[in-house]
């Protein structure tokens, strides 16, 4: 890991309609900004991952996406892990430049949204048996789930959920090209708003939208970005099973482990990062992540909510663009958020929204309900 960094950065405006630009014109769009922000010519992009399948194509991707952006490549992948899959590029990339088979690697993601249409059954197998009999609807339904039995056992409140929330939509506000960057929320907004899943309210659940995000990870001594390259000091990578009647107890993720190898790799522990980025796609996600990533004990995410001021200005900087509450979902490219911000922060090109002095991050991806995930740990 420490003959790597990550040399450059791109993130695409969050659109709720992209018009005629296909998911592969977003990738390519992603791939020469990254590439530029990086200071990198074409020819010596050599190496490509990439997450979500584009525009119809069954199989090939990355070799599609490199046809049309004319790239001779060494390594190549589709990196899978829902949406953890961003983070989990980012080690990826590095372990292949380790391994001698490139020097820059395009980690990109990208996705257009085009109606909910019909709900795609994510959990194949055991779900059928144990979930499906019963009403259970992924992801909101499950997501839910998590929530209630959080409140439950440990005495977890509505309103610091939707704090979460509030301070997110904050953060946001400081963020250009955010989808709901114009209008701040209360927690009574949150709590007043439609439910959508008990007790998930309609501005605790994420809104789809289309957009894409992407980074260069590039061997350290072949690194040419005009910024200061962001290191990668650890990374862990933890899951076993998707199903959620799986799990021994749905208040706990793979987080804990993910976490535990990132941070010991790095030498560092949660207390020593300066800015959170965590995966967002409901607020009990958020919650529950905060608790496993070790920043408070289990069963404390709702007192820790509470007592801590979350935006970018306060004591607990977490989800410093708006993540994906506010910023918006677009796609698999939500995935990317975490690692684009955390990686903006530490270079110190987060403008109005910068952390001061903010030297050392965590970025972490969840994929699923709570089932893959993906802990990275970066300082410049």
């Amino acid at each position: 890991m420490r003959s790597t960094v990550i040399s450059g950065l791109a993130e695409l405006s969050a659109m709720k309609s992209s018009g005629d630009v296909t998911a592969l014109g977003l990738y390519c769009q992603v791939a020469r900004e990254a590439a530029a922000d990086a200071g990198l010519e074409r020819g010596e992009i050599d190496g490509l991952l990439i997450h979500t399948p584009f525009d119809g194509f069954s199989l090939y991707w990355p070799t599609v996406l490199a046809d049309t952006l004319n790239l001779k490549l060494g390594f190549f992948d589709v990196v899978e892990l829902g949406g953890a899959s961003a983070a989990g590029m980012v080690w990826r990339a590095a372990a292949a430049i380790e391994a001698g088979l490139c020097n820059h690697v395009l980690c990109l993601t990208a996705d257009v949204f085009t109606g909910l249409g019909g709900v795609r059954d994510l959990m194949p197998g055991q779900r059928q048996e144990y979930e499906m009999p019963y009403g259970a609807s992924p992801p909101n339904g499950y997501y839910a789930m998590v929530a209630r039995r959080h409140m439950h056992q440990y005495g977890t409140r509505p309103e610091q959920l939707a704090k979460i929330a509030v301070d997110q939509r904050t953060n946001a506000m400081a963020t250009p090209g955010a989808l709901f960057g114009s209008k701040p929320l209360t927690i009574d907004d949150v709590l007043n708003s439609p439910m959508v899943c008990d007790p998930l309210h309609l501005f605790e659940v994420v809104s789809p939208c289309s957009g894409g995000a992407g980074v260069v990870v590039s061997r350290r001594s072949a690194a040419k970005s005009a910024h200061a390259p962001i290191s990668i000091l650890g990374a862990g990578e933890a899951g076993s099973h998707l199903n959620i009647a799986r799990r021994p107890d749905i208040t706990h993720s793979w987080a804990q482990d993910s976490a535990a190898k990132a941070f010991a790799m790095a030498g560092l522990k949660a207390a020593d990062m300066d800015v959170a980025q965590l995966y967002d796609c409901y607020t009990i996600a958020v919650l529950i992540l905060l608790e496993d990533l070790g920043f408070c004990a289990k069963g404390q995410g709702g007192a820790f909510v509470a007592g801590h001021d979350l935006t970018w200005s306060g004591d607990f900087p977490c989800n410093t663009s708006g993540g994906q509450l506010s910023y918006g979902q677009p796609g698999g490219a939500g995935g990317m958020i975490p690692v684009v911000e955390t990686v903006r922060q530490l270079m110190g090109r987060a403008g109005e929204r910068q952390v001061l002095n903010a030297s050392k991050g965590v970025a972490h991806g969840n994929g699923g309900v709570m089932a893959d995930e993906v802990t990275l740990v970066l300082a410049n």
